[in-house]
């Protein structure tokens, strides 16, 4: 299936795919009207939330509560080249999680999709076309 990105004005840029659409923007200092979420925070946030589903799997798989539980995502980057250098994800968990699977819970959520992508990225091959019709 295709995602199809348009430009609907001034900084924004939306992706449609899957029936959903996903909208973007730059932050002021950027030159946008900081109107939605930047691509790259879209990026981070991806990892974050792919990371709490594999979280929340886990926990639902035996039937453990998931309130009070965070998933902490900290960005770094290196301070020269401002190139994203390390993510640390934090799994918080409440006093009353059972400790015997706190491990177990931290190995689910390395199986995350989108971090195994990062780690054994894929090709990105970028084409240009005209329309023909």
């Amino acid at each position: 299936m295709t995602m199809k990105i348009s430009f609907p004005g001034g900084k924004r840029v939306r992706a449609d795919y899957l029936g959903f659409s996903i909208l973007t923007d730059q932050s002021v200092e950027h030159g946008g009207e900081g109107s939605a979420p930047s691509p790259f925070s879209l990026f981070l946030a991806s990892l974050g939330t792919c990371t709490g589903f594999y979280v929340l799997a886990f926990c639902q798989k035996r039937g453990i509560d998931t309130d009070g539980i965070e998933v902490a995502l900290v960005p770094r980057r290196d301070e020269e080249t401002k190139k994203l250098d390390r993510v640390k994800i934090d799994i918080v968990f409440p006093r009353d999680f059972p400790e015997r699977y706190t491990q177990a819970c931290a190995n689910a959520a390395s199986l995350c999709a989108v971090k195994r992508a990062l780690q054994d990225p894929p090709e990105i091959v970028i084409s240009s076309s005209f329309r023909t019709a």
